[in-house]
């Protein structure tokens, strides 16, 4: 692969759906379908957006590793990332990821 980051993040950028992983206070992991992320900076740096008081965001809040699945059924491949999540909750970065409509689940 050239250039590894540059693959990734276009197949990340095309799929419609992923899975994201966390670790719940009995140290199981959880898995839950999310929609695409919102913005993205490299595949470092990945914006979903969600409803707070989910267990999901309570999760992360406990225990912030995280692992998100990507995956391009069309070539039957995958990218799993690990890392750790932030839970975003000020003004400006719900303006930077905020799409028309979200105001009415969130």
């Amino acid at each position: 692969m050239k250039d590894a980051e540059k693959t990734i993040g276009n197949m990340i950028d095309k799929q419609s759906v992923c899975y994201i992983s966390s670790i719940d206070n009995d140290g199981f992991p959880n898995t839950k379908a999310m929609l695409k992320p919102r913005k993205r900076n490299g595949i470092k740096e990945i914006y979903f957006s969600t409803d707070t008081s989910s267990l999901k965001v309570q999760s992360f809040k406990n225990n912030p590793k995280a692992c998100v699945y990507f995956y391009d059924k069309r070539f039957n491949r995958g990218i799993m990332l690990k890392g750790t999540v932030e839970v975003l909750e000020d003004k400006e970065s719900k303006e930077m990821i905020w799409q028309f409509g979200d105001t009415m689940y969130y």
